[in-house]
């Protein structure tokens, strides 16, 4: 089927949701909740932590538990997961990304790279516990040039 014989939709402008993975999720929830400060949201012990995100959420997932198919006729969500290190990249400005890799050292966070990109951004690099690779960089990284 060539693109033109598919019927037309809307192209996606953001994403309201952004999975990470780790067998520890209590590790990683203390993580998402006492050092990057994110709000607790639903939560299943064992399978998943929600984290409210500005108006989206990071879902953090047990890989063993999310394989499994639910047994929730009223929620048919299917089974998904992945195994490995992810990677998630928070927008923040210079000033913030400075506060950010403060913080983070104070919290005993080993801080993997800070560099400047050949735009000019800013990127700072951390991992949690998982091992997920966790970025803070400035949104111009993703500019479109003229």
């Amino acid at each position: 089927m060539t693109d033109s014989a598919l019927p037309p939709a809307p192209v996606p402008s953001r994403a309201l949701e952004v999975a990470l993975y780790a067998t520890d999720l209590e590790s990683c929830a203390d993580f998402y909740a006492r050092v990057i400060g994110l709000e607790r949201g639903p939560e299943v012990p064992g399978r998943h932590v929600f984290f409210r995100l500005g108006d989206g959420m990071l879902l953090l997932f047990n890989p063993e538990a999310t394989v499994v198919p639910g047994d929730n006729p009223d929620m048919p969500v299917p089974p998904h997961g992945a195994t490995g290190e992810g990677h998630l990249c928070f927008a923040a400005d210079r000033p913030a990304i400075a506060a950010w890799e403060a913080r983070l050292r104070a919290a005993g966070v080993a801080i993997d790279a800070r560099f400047d990109w050949p735009n000019g951004a800013r990127s700072l690099y951390c991992r949690d516990p998982a091992g997920n690779s966790i970025e803070f960089a400035e949104p111009r990284l993703w500019e479109r040039s003229a």
